[in-house]
């Protein structure tokens, strides 16, 4: 049996979506006159996306509660907003409910853009003769983008919403460190 080693084939990549990748990933490259070329060769990669964009702090770390980033809010029978600047925002927080004879008590996270409001997270209890009660607890992140609101709500003094919220990044997607962080 022969061995015939194989020739590498090396191709230009006409991608317009790809190389404004390589220009938004690799700003330092914006000027590189060089076509994309794709190998059928294996060759190890070594991730640099993170130092490319600035970050070698993994996105897990920047996401941390800190006590200079949180903001804490509380909504008992009442409406709070918790954000209204555009960017990404981690939220935690813990939910109570309970239930008397009153009617369906709620706790709800909302949307809202001045013309309508979207409910993007509720824990329900329904009315009875009998009072129980329930928790749960949230860690969610919202995007609001210009001119959305987010709001802590509840429609009785048995349900409650108390946590605290935090910036995790802009509204361009550039991550935020926790106050105090300096990489």
């Amino acid at each position: 049996m022969v061995n015939i080693p194989s020739v590498p084939e090396i191709i230009t990549v006409n991608s317009e979506v790809l190389q404004s990748q390589v220009r938004d990933l690799l700003p330092s490259q914006s000027g590189f006159g060089s076509e994309l070329q794709a190998s059928n060769v294996i060759t190890p990669i070594i991730d640099l996306t993170r130092a490319a964009e600035g970050s070698t702090v993994p996105e897990i770390l920047q996401t941390a509660l800190a006590f200079g980033s949180q903001t804490a809010f509380i909504a008992q029978n009442s409406t709070v907003t918790i954000a209204n600047s555009a960017g990404f925002y981690r939220v935690v927080a813990g939910c109570t409910n309970g239930t008397d004879s009153s009617g369906q008590n709620e706790v709800q996270i909302t949307m809202d853009d001045g013309a309508s409001t979207k409910i993007v997270y509720q824990f329900s209890m329904g009315g009875t003769s009998k009072e129980y009660s329930a928790g749960s607890t949230i860690d969610l992140v919202f995007w609001l983008a210009p001119g959305i609101t987010l709001k802590a709500v509840t429609n009785d003094g048995t349900a409650v919403i108390a946590g605290s919220i935090r910036q995790i990044a802009d509204s361009k997607g550039v991550l935020i460190n926790p106050v105090g962080f300096a990489p």
